[in-house]
């Protein structure tokens, strides 16, 4: 069997965890070359085909690093995840359209992620069998919640996404989550913009869906990275492991 990637580089790095793993892919079908970093859970020794170990697969915010969320990362991996995070923008790629109806002029960019991440699926699935792609949780801040929410919604093809179990935003505002019960939504919330109409579960479709909606008292946008206030990302790691763990419900994760 033929895959249309390569590995062009594996470099080790260390960092707050014991190891994360720098891989380029390239998905030649689209000529895209990807850099994506793997932080392996703590768990590591125990992943194993028999009993493969969750999986999130992390959008960043248009703008920031694809490596510059390494406090949730490490949430993740606390959790026993394996996380990967994506670059999503290239060079030579259109700049993210700041005007018009934003929903029709960004949609590209959404679908362009929306391939990236299955692509990544397809290709990982196969290199790590010790990590199940079958059950993933898609993870994304800002624009990167959105591309999240459009592969998940099924814009990108209306088949075999059986794959996607979980998302998790951190205040993405343009594309609708799910309104179903097989994905679970948590959406992380600022304070400082409101979210588009219908981008968010009312809380009659939360109770519904069994969704969760959090909002972060004097929260920014843009402080939702390694770059934001120790205060702020530690309140996200505690709602995102409770979250992740079930130790906390949805009515005590909005009074955080």
């Amino acid at each position: 069997m033929r895959f249309s990637f390569f590995i062009l580089l594996t470099t080790l790095v260390f960092s707050v965890f014991s190891r994360a793993e720098n891989i380029s892919l390239v998905d030649k079908a689209r000529a895209r070359q990807i850099p994506t970093e793997l932080y392996y859970p703590d768990n590591q020794p125990l992943c194993s085909r028999e009993k493969p170990c969750p999986v999130v697969l992390m959008s960043a915010g248009y703008g920031v690093g694809h490596n510059d969320y390494t406090f949730l990362a490490e949430t993740f991996t606390r959790s026993g995840y394996l996380v990967v995070a994506i670059g999503h923008e290239l060079p030579g790629d259109p700049a993210l359209s700041v005007s018009g109806n934003l929903f029709e002029t960004r949609s590209e960019n959404w679908q362009r992620g929306a391939a990236t991440l299955a692509f990544i699926q397809k290709t990982l699935k196969q290199m790590l069998p010790g990590y199940n792609f079958d059950a993933l949780t898609l993870a994304g801040h800002s624009n990167g919640g959105d591309i999240s929410a459009w592969l998940a919604n099924g814009w990108l093809s209306k088949k075999e996404l059986g794959y996607i179990k979980s998302i998790i935003t951190l205040d993405h505002r343009r594309v609708m989550l799910p309104r179903t019960k097989d994905i679970s939504v948590l959406s992380v919330r600022a304070s400082d913009f409101a979210a588009d109409k219908g981008v968010l579960p009312s809380p009659d479709e939360q109770n519904l869906f069994g969704s969760c909606v959090v909002t972060i008292a004097n929260a920014r946008h843009n402080d939702m990275s390694d770059s934001g206030p120790d205060w702020l990302k530690q309140k996200i790691q505690y709602i995102v492991s409770q979250y992740l763990n079930k130790t906390a419900s949805c009515d005590k994760l909005q009074q955080v």
